[in-house]
């Protein structure tokens, strides 16, 4: 990590699905001018804290299935084969129970063994793909539409859906838009027959001004579709969405998914800012953009915190977006560095830029009810 000696904390609890609960009402325009930079150890701490957090919660997750599976097991022995024992039929219940929960919990949860699951299946197509695509010939063309079929399963955990949504409000009416939002964006997340996690909600310093960022994390499409349906028959929504259409002059949202190896962080307050850095690739080279970065976020992580990483789907195509969390701008420029010190980050750069068509960078102030803040 960095030079400077890391603050300690005892660890606490992390949440294993997306947590969000507020009745606040907010006007105040959240800005820079919120953001010290004595306020860097703090983040550190808090950082740290997440961190040690996080992989007790795995770990005891790891644990629990493991002793789950123990459990099945005995009873399973235990029986004969043709009249299964009570304790077996009930721990057996208990497994699907278990399968079951995990499909609905937030993507950290599940990341580690998502992760494990894939990494065969994923090397053994990649290795093939990229080594042998020769575009423009018969075998090229094949090899295409094979990468084709496979393309959401190589890159993507394909257990969730996010969908990210820009607003571009009206300078005059930019008080009334978090009032807005801010009532009726805690009631959408906290509503259970929605079946929708709010990531986060920013608003834009630095970058295209007056405008607010929203990420919202969905159950696969079907839960997608379940959620649109269930807000939109809400009696509150044809109101909210009237006075929506009045506060801004334009919307833009997209479907993504995350990439495997880089899961959506949990709900966490380490304070800072945010930086949204979208890339838009020449169009087939998604693949070898994702091959690059698996190893190229490795030596990332060592000195900056990642919040998650999506390309999208549907909407504005062959995009791709990164979202960095930092203690503020100094520290930014600082952690940006010190990348390039650790072995492998130079490479991926060399590797990566040919890829890219075009490139933007946004600053990025949390908003008050942002469950990653």
């Amino acid at each position: 990590m960095l030079t400077r000696r890391l603050l300690h904390s005892s660890t606490s609890k992390i949440p294993l699905c997306r947590a969000f609960s507020s009745s606040i009402s907010f006007r105040r325009v959240p800005s820079l001018a919120d953001i010290r930079h004595d306020q860097v150890n703090e983040f550190d701490r808090r950082q740290n804290e997440f961190r040690e957090a996080t992989k007790a919660a795995q770990k005891a997750k790891a644990d629990q299935d493991s002793q789950s599976a123990s459990s099945i097991a005995s009873a399973s022995s235990a029986a004969t084969p043709t009249t299964p024992s009570a304790s077996a039929a009930k721990a057996a219940s208990s497994i699907a129970s278990d399968i079951t929960s995990k499909l609905s919990l937030g993507s950290l949860s599940t990341a580690e063994n998502d992760r494990e699951q894939s990494s065969a299946v994923e090397t053994t197509k990649r290795k093939g793909a990229l080594a042998s695509l020769i575009y423009g010939t018969k075998e090229g063309q094949q090899m295409d539409q094979e990468i084709e079929r496979s393309f959401s399963q190589v890159l993507a955990r394909g257990k969730y859906v996010h969908s990210i949504v820009m607003h571009t409000v009206k300078p005059d009416r930019v008080a009334d838009y978090i009032k807005l939002t801010g009532d009726w964006y805690p009631k959408v997340a906290n509503t259970k027959e929605n079946h929708v996690h709010l990531v986060g909600s920013w608003r834009t310093e630095v970058g295209d001004c007056d405008t607010f960022v929203h990420i919202w994390e969905y159950q696969r499409y079907e839960g997608y579709h379940d959620s649109w349906n269930s807000i939109s028959h809400n009696p509150g929504f044809p109101e909210f969405d009237s006075a929506l259409r009045e506060m801004i002059t334009a919307k833009n949202s997209s479907l993504m998914q995350e990439f495997s190896f880089w899961p959506t962080t949990p709900p966490r307050k380490l304070g800072g800012l945010f930086e949204l850095r979208s890339y838009t690739l020449h169009p087939g080279n998604l693949l070898e953009w994702e091959t690059h970065w698996r190893k190229g976020l490795k030596a990332r992580r060592e000195v900056m915190e990642g919040v998650g990483a999506w390309f999208v789907q549907i909407g504005d195509l062959n995009t791709v977006h990164h979202l960095w969390q930092f203690a503020d701008l100094e520290e930014r420029k600082a952690r940006r560095e010190l990348s390039w010190g650790v072995e492998g980050w130079g490479e991926t750069v060399h590797k990566t830029v040919p890829l890219i068509q075009s490139m933007k960078s946004r600053i990025l102030i949390p908003m008050p009810w942002s469950p990653v803040a």
